[in-house]
């Protein structure tokens, strides 16, 4: 569990059955063998201990070659109720020399300071549990000129003339890159600038209103930060339950609020450039930064049997779900290949692997292994929701 200051009193303590609301903010439960926080098993072993004992019978022999032993993916139930630190994550090429880089360096793996926990990249997908709101990916510059006009900041004209001047992902990288690297002075009187333009567009009804009251939100959050600025070059995302968007590398985003089921390749890496009292490192995060524009593709899931799976470029994961609205009537066959955590937001199930029989309740996970097949749904009550994570290679 990891108890980030953003995280919900209610989402997770609610799905594990505890009292809600709970002491500390509970941001994300950790479901995998990350080394940072793996998963427990019911004999006490870890994850990560059972995989090193023998990989080959838990990951099957393939993909113990192709991952070096280990879990490619890690699942996660996120819950915001703050917003998230403008944020992107590496390259597979980038993580690696990043993280050899650090190491050279002497920096301890646990330093506040450090980028690359490990050399792996994080590509991610988030799949909401409840409404979900989110900043995803560059807006198209000429859309973004017209949020910035309707702002009529001002002290941000020569800013915005800067745009207008190139309207393009290089245009975009000069004004981001402006924006971020701006003497705290000047942040100062920018960013109330902004606050008081956000007051006056957000009770406007001209298709701006959403995207001036997150500025607003942030700066009051925020105040004189440089990512209130950036903010507003970004896309803002409103998902459903049951829509997912998928963030490669290089992507710059920002959870706002909200609680979904997270899965991405197994890192912890984060390059952070505001929104947030961590560390922040503005010239590395630029240096991964992509500044392709365009409206994020949001996923409703493609039907599988009766399944919905949401389909990612990433060969490290692959996310399933299972909404019974009336309960199970027939078995239902769990997809077979390699390692699997299957993870029950909503009522309960009875899972039959052979001969086992296990109830999985509301909270709970099981890990699959790769010679776990022919593993069925038994039973499920009405309501229950069942999400499936596995890696995409075989699929």
């Amino acid at each position: 569990m990891r108890p980030y200051a953003w995280g919900s009193r209610t989402v997770i303590a609610e799905l594990l059955g505890e009292p809600v609301p709970s002491p500390h903010p509970q941001a994300e439960m950790w479901l995998g063998a990350h080394p940072g926080d793996p998963s427990r098993l019911a004999h006490g072993a870890s994850l990560l201990e059972l995989l090193a004992a023998d990989p080959e019978t838990h990951l099957g022999t393939e993909r113990a070659a192709r991952w070096s032993g280990t879990l490619p993916f890690l699942l996660k139930v996120l819950a915001a109720d703050e917003p998230l630190s403008l944020q992107a994550h590496p390259s597979l090429d980038q993580a690696k020399e990043g993280f050899a880089r650090e190491n050279a360096a002497g920096i301890p793996l646990d330093a506040s300071h450090r980028n690359y926990k490990d050399p792996n990249h994080k590509p991610e997908l988030i799949c909401a549990l409840t409404e979900f709101h989110a900043l995803v990916g560059f807006r198209d510059p000429v859309e973004t000129l017209g949020l910035l006009r309707a702002l009529d900041v001002p002290e941000l004209a020569a800013h915005v003339d800067l745009l207008a001047a190139q309207p393009d992902a290089d245009g975009l990288r000069a004004l981001f890159t402006t924006w971020i690297t701006l003497p705290q002075g000047m942040l100062d009187e920018l960013v109330p600038a902004l606050q008081k333009a956000a007051v006056r567009l957000a009770g406007a009804a001209d298709g701006w209103a959403l995207e001036a009251r997150t500025a607003l939100e942030l700066s009051e959050r925020y105040p004189g930060d440089a990512g209130v600025l950036a903010a507003l070059l970004l896309n803002r995302v409103v998902l459903q339950p049951g829509q997912a968007a998928y963030l490669p590398a290089g992507n710059l985003h920002a959870y706002l609020q909200g609680a979904g089921v997270e899965l991405m390749a197994n890192s912890d890496n984060v390059l952070r450039g505001g929104l947030t009292s961590k560390h922040v490192d503005v010239p590395e995060l630029l240096r991964v930064l992509d500044f392709a524009a365009g409206p994020p593709p949001i996923h409703a899931g493609t039907p599988e049997g009766e399944w919905l799976r949401y389909d990612t470029p990433a060969e490290e994961f692959l996310l399933r779900a299972w909404h019974g609205a009336d309960g199970l009537t027939a078995r239902l066959p769990v997809p077979a290949g390699g390692p699997r955590i299957l993870l029950c937001t909503a009522g309960k199930a009875c899972v039959r692997s052979g001969e086992a029989v296990l109830g999985l309740t509301k909270g709970r996970a099981l890990f699959l292994g790769a010679a776990e097949h022919g593993v069925e749904i038994e039973s499920a009550e009405p309501g229950t929701q069942l999400y499936l994570a596995g890696d995409a290679l075989s699929s």
